[in-house]
């Protein structure tokens, strides 16, 4: 079944604009708490250690709420499922900022975790609404509001909070969440879903295409060791930036991110490059961005003006790295199933945020002893895992002859053929897999 509305004609540029705005607010939510988790340790008179747990249960909530909500975007309209998360949403971040003690706030923030996942719905949305060679450009664009979401909330966070109290930031972005339902409500195209299977299959379905899917596991584990390093620097950078090493307060960790935010300017321009190369060599370049943000991150914990200049060029390349590595890692995950994008983009994006909730549990506990050089080294450690298993894959990707599942997927789809022989046309770079299309066609001419 396909979409009602058309390619082009449901996703102007100002809807794809509302939509990368709306991922932006879905994910800051997760990542407010990260700056001002000292100002809810001292409002709560609770240790920092402890105070920390509010963002590891918003982003243990968040992987809950891909793996048991974002797959009904295969099953139900968008614009009201949509709708309904955004006002869930809205309701548990209420719910946090009035919350009186810690447990209580841990509570909502995971409750808050579970439903916004707006962004994870809107994804695999568009990649089908739009051309195939125009899927990386939209998809870069909604990343770079996601991303934008993860950076920018951090100064929006630490600012209102060091002014009004570590529970501004929680009313504020429930009503900014609230008028952003609203707003969808009124201008989001009406879409069909892509099937009408129960939601017992859904569940089933992503962990199978997990299991089967051999390119998806690829995107799965550099996504998850990258984001698992990128949560661990973020999550522990609070802890450096307001400790005896600097003395700074809580707005030093907006300000960096403020800084960090110019680079998701450049996730557009990933987009287009995986369109042309693939995403293979993209990813390549970013893991090896991730690795050498490493050591430039280390000097940041001698302190002073020289330290800080480290931690803010560590932060961008690392920021850099995973953004557009983010783009390739999805755009090759959603050329494996055409028909399944939102049960692809369960099965990813859950790897994703369960390796960033263990990086930032892995950071916190690696902190207290090591210090800030125990989590760079935990950050290396990560890239280097990832950079191996890309390194050891690109002889036999490369005897495929294949730039890539995602341009396979574009050059199938331009040619008009039918979605299962679109499938079937994928497989010769994908690695040997023992799942078989679900409907038998005729297998393509070798060329």
């Amino acid at each position: 079944m396909t979409h009602t509305a058309g390619p082009r004609a449901g996703l102007s540029r100002r809807t794809v604009l509302i939509l990368a705005l709306t991922c932006a607010v879905a994910v800051g939510n997760i990542y407010f708490p990260q700056a001002i988790s000292p100002l809810i340790a001292e409002g709560l008179g609770v240790s920092p250690d402890r105070a920390s747990l509010v963002v590891t249960a918003i982003q243990i909530g968040y992987t809950a709420g891909m793996f048991l909500l974002v797959p009904l975007g295969d099953r139900l309209p968008h614009r009201p499922f949509l709708v309904v998360l955004l006002a869930l949403t809205g309701a548990a971040l209420l719910a946090a900022g009035c919350a009186p003690t810690l447990p209580l706030l841990v509570a909502a923030s995971a409750s808050a975790g579970v439903a916004t996942v707006a962004a994870q719905v809107i994804a695999p949305m568009a990649a089908g609404l739009v051309a195939p060679d125009r899927r990386g450009a939209v998809m870069g664009t909604l990343l770079s509001g996601s991303i934008g979401g993860m950076l920018l909330a951090r100064t929006f966070s630490s600012v209102l909070a060091e002014r009004l109290g570590w529970r501004a930031p929680y009313l504020a972005a429930a009503v900014l969440v609230l008028l952003l339902a609203v707003v969808l409500a009124r201008t989001l195209p009406a879409t069909a879903p892509p099937a009408r299977v129960p939601y017992r299959t859904l569940l089933a379905d992503s962990l199978r295409l997990l299991r089967t899917e051999s390119q998806l596991r690829r995107s799965c584990l550099y996504q998850a060791c990258v984001f698992g390093g990128f949560s661990a620097v973020w999550t522990c950078l609070a802890l450096l930036l307001t400790g005896p090493v600097y003395g700074l307060g809580t707005q030093a960790v907006g300000m960096l991110a403020l800084v960090g935010g110019v680079t998701m300017f450049a996730t557009p321009l990933a987009g287009r490059l995986v369109d042309r190369i693939g995403p293979d060599r993209v990813n390549l370049g970013c893991l090896t961005g991730v690795l050498v943000s490493a050591p430039v991150l280390a000097l940041g914990a001698s302190g002073g003006a020289a330290g800080l200049a480290a931690l803010t060029a560590g932060t961008l390349l690392l920021d850099l790295a995973m953004q557009c590595g983010s783009v390739a890692n999805q755009a090759r995950a959603f050329g494996v199933r055409p028909d399944a994008r939102s049960r692809l983009n369960t099965a990813y994006m859950s790897c994703a945020y369960l390796g960033g909730s263990a990086g930032s549990w892995l950071g916190v506990r690696i902190y207290g002893p090591a210090g800030w050089r125990g989590v760079c080294v935990l950050v290396a450690g990560l890239a280097v895992v990832a950079l191996a298993r890309h390194l050891v894959r690109r002889p036999a990707r490369r005897a495929a002859g294949g730039r890539g599942q995602a341009v396979a997927v574009r050059v199938a789809e331009r040619r008009g053929m039918a979605k299962a022989s679109s499938s079937a046309r994928v497989r010769p770079v994908r690695a040997a897999t023992s799942s078989a299309p679900t409907a038998p066609q005729s297998r393509p001419r070798t060329r």
